[in-house]
């Protein structure tokens, strides 16, 4: 009997592994709501449009607009300001805004490994500091590997961020004055790493968590020769007509109404008429170089899929694709090359602008770090062999969903227990709603209004409206079932609203410790 009692033991770890879902988040950095193909984008995503046409889209997902505090929100299933990070990783010595992960909060990581769960993190982390304490590997993470403090780099860590490293778990493996391998590159070495630590959590037959936080396609931007050259020469077409082929793509593909019009080419952007051949080949080259970077995401979502079927746990897989925030028009209106190599190499330090930024954003207004649709829309793909029925692949699911709803859905689909404190200290409880009700075909029922805040800049959505100002500016009203893309401003036709809904967004700012607005 005694010699049964191991075996019987590992039948009964098999089989809980097997019940509990394995789950993968997978976050690109500064991509727009129409990058993907499967969103209306003339850039080649095949693996995550293959994903999409056997799972779900999201028409409304919803993230902060900036990266921190997008990452704080998934993280925690809180607004980033309850954990500490309503800003960046500078601290302001308030408590919204103290730019690490503070002790009120657990992260998914925290959540799940008491429910049995390898937690896996690769990629950006930049939720703190240097202090380790601030690391991954101290907030819930098995294995780790990536930067802590940040991207910004792609071949080789860069001097421009001397302080950003790569680590695995917490040895340090290369910085500006170590480099890696010839041949390495941030997207593959963070899915190759990865894959590693899902296939020793296969081999213990654990289910696994994992975090893929790439940090393509955010600048500086930079990407492999063979990519660049599949997109050189696709956008001497110019940024007009990319974005009035992305809306058409867009209203045909069912993600957004027809009667919601493109928005305006924002005003501070040249035609591309107005541009020299000279320019018009510069710019080609930049977005040819930004089109390669989110190709490259995509083949290593086909690495992943091939992988996990390998593994055999493709079918008990759940895969959401996201992005941080809307496209960064830093630092100027056109894109421009400030380091010294050719654009897309090592030695370049791109950016694509505001120009190609309205074209990534599209059909909506404004950018990163605005809370306009142009800077919180995200495209959103969950994939679930087991758990999204046959009969749902394909769909697309309209309702509001945001960040926040990743930890509810983790803690719901794993079977974890949210605790009520964290190192003895009480801790928020989870302000999202679980997405299993999207994934089976029903209605979320959503019971609060998303907010958000960044850097003066807030917003408030409650049901078909939608209340948003631009640091100091008045509020804009917008009625989100009759005008996504935000042109038709009613603030003034319906004071009422706007006095209700600014009275729920100035009462959750006091309970969510936001900067009050100086007078």
């Amino acid at each position: 009997m005694k010699k049964l009692l191991p075996f019987f033991y590992l039948l009964v770890s098999s089989a809980v592994a097997a019940d509990k879902p394995n789950v993968i988040i997978v976050m690109t950095d500064d991509m727009g709501y129409s990058d993907l193909g499967c969103f209306g984008s003339e850039i080649e995503t095949p693996n995550v449009d293959a994903l999409a046409a056997k799972g779900l889209r999201f028409s409304q997902f919803y993230n902060f607009g900036k990266c921190c505090p997008t990452r704080a929100g998934l993280m925690t299933g809180l607004d980033s300001h309850l954990a500490g990070v309503g800003g960046m990783t500078r601290d302001e010595r308030i408590p919204g805004y103290r730019g690490r992960l503070n002790l009120r909060c657990v992260t998914i990581g925290e959540a799940l490994c008491p429910a049995g769960y390898r937690t896996i993190q690769t990629g950006k982390w930049h939720l703190g500091g240097a202090k380790k304490d601030w690391w991954p590997s101290r907030r819930g993470f098995d294995r780790v590997f990536g930067s802590p403090l940040g991207g910004g780099f792609y071949f080789r860590p860069s001097a421009f961020y001397s302080y950003r490293e790569i680590v695995r778990n917490e040895t340090v493996l290369y910085t500006p004055k170590k480099d890696p391998p010839k041949g390495w590159y941030t997207t593959d070495a963070y899915t190759d790493e990865g894959l590693a630590f899902v296939r020793e959590a296969v081999g213990e037959e654990k289910p696994f968590f994992w975090y893929l936080a790439y940090n393509a396609p955010h600048w500086p931007l930079r990407a492999k020769p063979e990519d660049i050259a599949k997109y050189r020469g696709k956008y001497r077409v110019g940024w007009d007509k990319i974005r009035q082929q992305r809306h058409a793509r867009l209203v045909e593909l069912g993600l957004i109404a027809s009667k919601w019009a493109l928005s305006p080419r924002d005003g501070t952007v040249p035609a591309w008429s107005k541009l020299s051949e000279k320019q018009k080949d510069e710019q080609d080259h930049i977005m040819a170089t930004y089109a390669a970077m989110v190709d490259c995401v995509d083949q290593n979502m086909g690495k992943i899929v091939r992988e996990l079927k390998q593994l055999e746990v493709y079918e008990n897989t759940l895969i959401m694709f996201l992005c941080d925030n809307g496209g960064s028009a830093e630092p100027s209106k056109l894109g421009l090359n400030k380091g010294k190599g050719v654009i897309g190499t090592a030695e370049s330090f791109a950016y694509y602008g505001k120009s190609w930024a309205n074209v990534s954003d599209a059909p909506f207004r404004k950018y990163k770090s605005n809370l306009h649709e142009g800077g919180i829309a995200t495209p959103f793909v969950a994939h679930w062999p087991a758990g999204i029925p046959t009969a749902r692949h394909g769909e697309i699911f309209r309702e509001p969903a945001h960040v926040i709803d990743l930890m509810a859905t983790c803690v719901d689909l794993s079977g974890a227990a949210y605790p009520e404190t964290f190192k003895d200290q009480p801790i928020h409880p989870m302000e999202g709603t679980s997405l299993r009700p999207a994934f089976e075909g029903r209605s979320l029922k959503r019971k609060a209004p998303l907010f958000s805040e960044y850097a003066g800049n807030r917003a408030v959505r409650d049901g078909q409206w939608k209340l948003v100002a631009d640091k100091g500016k008045k509020w804009e009203l917008y009625d989100m079932e009759a005008d996504r893309t935000e042109l038709n401003n009613l603030a003034t036709k319906m004071p009422e609203k706007v006095k209700a809904l600014s009275a729920l967004y100035y009462a959750w700012a006091k309970r969510c410790f936001v900067k009050k607005k100086k007078k």
